[in-house]
């Protein structure tokens, strides 16, 4: 099956490809042996630049082994060098010496052998059920599993960070594995997440970097979009390892704590039946959305006479739920008011001017500014 949108933001392809490249493996990891060689066929490998979100990928389907990792830079002994230094520096960095962290898509563990070194309580998750029987050989705390829904429990979470380390670019919903990661954080996790690092493959132009196995091909940008569209915050975001590879540091988004706007709303409130209570005709200036949304959330229904307002396609009608009717200016005049409550947002001081200078100095004044209500003229 050929795909036709984005597996990320959906937005449909072009109609044409960004590159066509014909009669290539099948897989990475298939290396025909004597047996098989006969049924050895090349694929075609069809390459797409969302026009949503700019991420290059392939519409073909994903490798069979997808869900595993299978690494070889392991053997590397400058890489594990690297790698040593980058997991005591992150540890250190975010106090995570006596957390939970857990890599996801630990493979046999290479890297978990390392973490050990500076975290004390590291764990894995992967798919692969003879890598994890070889992780727990070697006494690694890894789990079998695969996360493939938003939902997905990860024993022993919450965790305080994750690390994902080129295994983002083989999945084909990227934004599940995502959101799932996040649900399996506490409020303040943190990870690294890298991925080959395709504006490098642009600069240096290396046509050999496409291969069936990576279906994502990610900029520093179009990593970060993925990343915040899925929750995270991106704390710094970097080329590593000879420049080969995006390393993002991210940090779990919080969200926000409003619970104090009911608070404020119902002491703005008070003070405005308060101010009112001593006043028979009260009007209010302005038939905005702020002026609108105020009206209802400290209901105002029948404690106001009439909202006034400038734009003519808002007179003769009647503001939303309250039904209070909105009025020209010179209704002042033909039928005044003892006070005037300015809720005209970034106007409100343009409209105060207004009142002092062509109506009743008689009319009182206040405004809300800021969920404040100030006395203008008393």
């Amino acid at each position: 099956m050929v795909l036709k949108r984005c597996r990320v933001c959906n937005h449909r392809f072009p109609d044409q490809p960004l590159l066509e490249y014909k009669n290539m493996p099948m897989a990475a990891q298939f290396l025909p042996d004597n047996k098989n060689i006969k049924n050895d066929k090349g694929i075609n490998l069809k390459i797409y630049q969302c026009p949503g979100c700019g991420l290059i990928q392939l519409s073909n389907t994903p490798v069979p082994y997808y869900k595993e990792v299978i690494r070889a830079t392991s053997v590397s002994k400058e890489m594990q060098k690297f790698r040593r230094k980058q997991f005591k520096s992150f540890v250190k960095n975010f106090s995570l010496r006596n957390k939970k962290i857990i890599e996801i898509g630990c493979g046999y563990g290479e890297y978990l052998s390392i973490m050990e070194r500076y975290c004390l309580n590291v764990y894995g998750l992967e798919f692969s059920a003879n890598a994890v029987k070889k992780c727990r050989d070697k006494g690694l705390n890894v789990y079998r599993g695969f996360i493939n829904n938003d939902m997905y429990h990860i024993k022993d979470a919450p965790f305080d960070a994750f690390f994902m380390l080129n295994f983002l670019e083989h999945l084909p919903e990227p934004n599940t594995v995502l959101t799932g990661i996040y649900n399996n954080l506490k409020e303040d996790g943190v990870g690294i997440v890298e991925v080959p690092n395709f504006d490098m493959i642009i600069r240096n132009k290396l046509f050999s970097e496409f291969i069936a196995d990576h279906i994502f091909y990610f900029t520093q940008n179009t990593l970060t979009k993925l990343l915040t569209l899925n929750g995270f915050e991106v704390i710094e975001v970097s080329e590593i390892w000879h420049k080969y590879i995006i390393s993002a540091i991210v940090r779990k988004r919080k969200i926000l704590n409003l619970s104090e706007f009911y608070e404020i709303s119902e002491r703005l409130k008070e003070e405005i039946n308060l101010y009112i209570k001593g006043f028979n005709n009260v009007a209010i200036w302005g038939a905005g959305h702020q002026a609108l949304t105020l009206i209802s959330l400290l209901n105002l229904k029948n404690k106001i006479k009439y909202v006034i307002d400038s734009a003519v396609f808002k007179q003769g009608k009647y503001t939303p739920v309250s039904h209070i009717p909105i009025v020209s200016p010179e209704m002042l005049i033909s039928d005044p008011v003892d006070v005037i409550i300015v809720m005209a947002a970034s106007y409100s001081d343009e409209v105060i001017k207004i009142i002092k200078r062509k109506y009743s100095e008689k009319i009182k004044i206040a405004v809300i500014k800021d969920s404040y209500l100030k006395i203008i003229r008393k």
